[in-house]
């Protein structure tokens, strides 16, 4: 069985990466790496995957400065050198332009810390417990020109706890995080999940912890 070909991209210490390495590390897991790219030079992921025997590669986006899209193709670059057939965005801390999410339309994931389409952006954990909700996660989505938007390949939720603060909550659903990630890789990869248009064809995966 041929291997889907995954580029991760980064822009800190990657564990949704290393979450993705290590199920990747299987020879049965149907993806394998073939690179991790950082937009900064200490992104503290980059040595963990060179650690682990994954090429790695910087493309510092400040010296683009306002120029995202040439920065994008800089980027782009790295990836199509590596061959890569699919990119899983892995706390990648920059928007990506239109550009990029048509170079790469249905072949680009992101994950996400809520159940989207609640709380897209940032700071999603503390509005979510001031929002007071009962139930809070993550998901894993297709990339589209929207912020945090896109077909939903997956999500885990949590239940909140009384009293919990952000901080607890955001190491909860990081755990989940590493779970779901690896298990909508591996369903995109075989192909049991695919998308027409802007419809996903079959059931997102859907984990729950109590």
């Amino acid at each position: 069985m041929s291997r889907l070909r995954v580029a991760v991209v980064i822009s800190g210490r990657g564990s949704n990466m290393l979450s993705l390495l290590d199920a990747m590390a299987d020879p049965a897991f149907p993806a394998q790496p073939v690179l991790v790219a950082a937009n900064l030079p200490d992104a503290g992921g980059l040595a963990a995957a060179a650690a682990r025997g994954v090429p790695t590669a910087c493309v510092d986006h400040r010296p683009f400065g306002a120029d995202r899209t040439a920065f994008e193709q800089a980027l782009s670059a790295e990836i199509e050198a590596a061959e890569a057939d699919c990119v899983c965005l892995a706390g990648f801390m920059r928007k990506l332009t239109p550009w990029f999410v048509a170079r790469w339309r249905d072949r680009a994931l992101n994950i996400h810390p809520s159940l989207l389409p609640a709380f897209r952006g940032l700071d999603t954990h503390a509005r979510a417990l001031a929002a007071g909700v009962a139930v809070h996660g993550c998901t894993v989505h297709l990339l589209r020109d929207d912020l945090d938007d896109g077909p939903i390949l997956g999500q885990a939720a949590l239940a909140v706890r009384a009293g919990e603060n952000a901080d607890g909550l955001a190491r909860r659903v990081l755990a989940i995080e590493h779970r779901l990630y690896p298990a909508c890789l591996a369903a995109w990869a075989c192909g049991a999940r695919r998308v027409e248009g802007d419809r996903l064809t079959g059931a997102p995966i859907a984990l729950f912890e109590g």
